[in-house]
């Protein structure tokens, strides 16, 4: 029957008048339209597309920025830290060392000073006799 249908249409011929003409026209024109929306959804979808790679490109490097610059604020803010430790420290040794007397006993302990009357006896550490033992036993 579908050859029948398709001879059928090849032998029938259409009427030429002024109604099959604006209905041709009309259907040419709607089927132009369709292409075009087609065409036009496409550009559209395809621009949406590359605009959202684009925006999600820059949200993740920008992330990645933002991921080094913490890391940076956390070392720096840790070597402040340390440094500040630090201040702290010199400016306590600096407080000590205006005081006249820990500035001698300082002098007598790393320079094995004495003052008159007093003699100086050097006592070895724990660590070395330990040191000096262990060697003996070796042996």
């Amino acid at each position: 029957m579908v050859k029948r249908n398709n001879r059928q249409q090849k032998n029938v011929r259409t009427l030429e008048n002024d109604y099959v003409r604006s209905s041709d026209s009309k259907a040419q024109y709607k089927k132009r339209q369709k292409i075009l929306f087609r065409r036009r959804i496409f550009v559209f979808g395809l621009l949406a597309t590359v605009t959202l790679v684009l925006l999600v490109s820059s949200y993740i490097t920008q992330n990645n920025r933002l991921e080094e610059k913490q890391k940076q604020k956390d070392e720096i803010v840790a070597k402040l830290d340390s440094v500040k430790e630090q201040q702290d420290t010199l400016k306590l040794q600096i407080a000590k060392l205006e005081d006249d007397e820990y500035i001698a006993k300082l002098a007598r302990k790393e320079y094995f000073l004495s003052d008159d009357g007093e003699i100086i006896f050097t006592i070895p550490d724990e660590d070395e006799s330990d040191n000096e033992k262990a060697k003996e036993n070796d042996k």
